[in-house]
């Protein structure tokens, strides 16, 4: 095997198993690249895991397959990412024929378990965006996928690396407010972005498993990560009361719709050349339209969310998603022995908006060569003392600067030691997606649910 094939593939290794362990360099050289391929051609992947990778890393990978279910959309997504490698509408095909290092999945979150496991028992590393998968059963079948396998899979949580993310863990580990008690932590979908997954398959729970699931694992792996300690009970509340069923009227699709002219969330894709290009031109091929009605009474997922969770080192977290705010925004405060910290990003009334709600969204999912920087504060509230502020410099572009620093920390810095533990592996992906899974079973049975009782791992305390 080519040595640095080796290092990578001994890297990616260490990548998966714990962010406790110390990553070594993958070490590429030129003489043979990292064989990679993708399945799932939507927006994260022929963007973020396509074109970006092209873009950046193309001295050190090579994709040597696409594949995906619609045939006019690989074609297109082929063109867009910039590759001259085969495509594929049979996965298991693909991976005979190319023997890819690494598989990256970007599929539809229900799907998620059959790419990883069939990736892992065809010998290939497997890459994931999140979610893991949408519920216990594919989460414990992909569990005991990975412990046959010789092989390992990382999660691509990109939240963990934006600056701002990462000053909050650094004041948390370094005990500024003491020993962590609880932490409040709010999240806001404004009526653009929150309503864009109603619009799409992430209204079904069958596709998603929620936004319990599919939004949430992103807050609840921050949140697991600057608690350094994993989920043991949650308790939740959640309906459907503004989208789906709700809807004054409702039609098939917004551009076929007799409503266009009253309805607030109307939305014309083929104003939009990008997901015109990626969706509509396509449609005919599998039946997706991306522009679905929000009123759609096929919609079953929740659009009001709150959880209160218990973790295994005696932290309560109460949570909370709205998907319709007029704003999109987060909020979070930790409670500590000696002090309190808060911390929040994109809340109007703190500062000036520079970009419109509407574009918040495509704002943060592009992928910017340039450094836009502007500076954020953490307040620092201490025991008798008055509050400080700690300004933190970061990126608005690619997920607040975290998308970049995900990838170069996979692709080319690995061997720098990162004392935040920023990495995340199945056991993360695993425990994010389970306070979401169990927030959700909390409600259908209304009950507090215990994460023990989803698989067969048990809550670790950490610290």
């Amino acid at each position: 095997m080519n040595n640095s094939r080796r290092k990578f593939l001994s890297s990616i290794s260490m990548l998966a198993a714990s962010t406790a362990i110390p990553l070594h360099a993958f070490s590429f050289d030129t003489s043979k690249k990292l064989k990679v391929v993708l399945v799932g051609t939507g927006v994260r992947g022929i963007t973020f895991w396509g074109k970006r990778l092209v873009d950046q890393y193309s001295d050190i990978i090579e994709f040597v397959g696409l594949s995906d279910i619609n045939p006019s959309r690989l074609a297109y997504a082929k063109k867009y990412i910039g590759v001259k490698c085969p495509v594929f509408m049979d996965f298991d095909t693909m991976i005979k024929d190319t023997r890819p290092d690494l598989v990256i999945v970007t599929t539809k979150d229900s799907t998620h378990h059959q790419f990883i496991i069939k990736g892992l028992e065809m010998g290939c590393d497997v890459l994931t965006e999140k979610p893991l998968t949408i519920d216990e059963t594919k989460c414990q079948a992909i569990l005991d996928a990975e412990k046959k396998s010789d092989k390992n899979l990382i999660v691509g949580f990109n939240y963990r690396w934006s600056p701002y993310a990462t000053k909050i863990k650094e004041l948390l580990m370094n005990k500024t407010i003491g020993d962590l008690v609880s932490v409040d932590f709010n999240w806001y979908l404004n009526t653009y972005h929150g309503a864009s997954y109603f619009r799409r398959w992430h209204g079904e729970m069958e596709s998603s498993g929620s936004l319990w699931v599919h939004k949430s694992t992103h807050h609840f792996d921050l949140l697991n990560w600057w608690i350094d300690s994993e989920p043991s009970k949650v308790f939740a509340y959640g309906d459907l009361e503004f989208y789906g069923k709700n809807g004054p009227f409702r039609g098939k699709n917004c551009r076929s719709c007799n409503h266009t002219k009253e309805c607030d969330f109307y939305w014309d894709i083929n104003k939009d050349k990008f997901m015109k290009e990626l969706y509509a031109d396509h449609e005919h091929e599998d039946g997706y339209l991306r522009d679905n009605c929000l009123f759609r009474k096929d919609i079953d997922i929740y659009d009001k969310m709150s959880a209160q969770v218990k973790y295994a080192d005696n932290t309560t977290l109460n949570y909370s998603l709205t998907t319709y705010s007029p704003f999109e925004g987060w909020r979070v405060a930790f409670n500590g022995t000696k002090g309190r910290i808060e911390a929040s990003q994109d809340i109007p009334y703190h500062d000036s908006p520079t970009i419109s709600e509407a574009e918040k969204h495509a704002n943060e999912m592009k992928q910017s060569k340039e450094e836009e920087l502007s500076y954020e504060s953490i307040i620092v509230h201490k025991l008798w003392k008055e509050h400080e502020k700690v300004e933190v410099a970061m990126e608005k572009k690619g997920h607040g600067g975290g998308d970049k620093r995900l990838q170069d920390k996979i692709f080319k810095t690995s061997e720098a030691e990162d004392p935040f533990g920023r990495t995340a592996g199945i056991r993360d992906g695993a425990m994010s997606i389970l306070i979401g899974i169990g927030a959700r079973r909390s409600i259908e049975e209304g009950k507090a649910i215990d994460i023990s009782h989803l698989t067969n791992l048990k809550p670790q305390k950490k610290r």
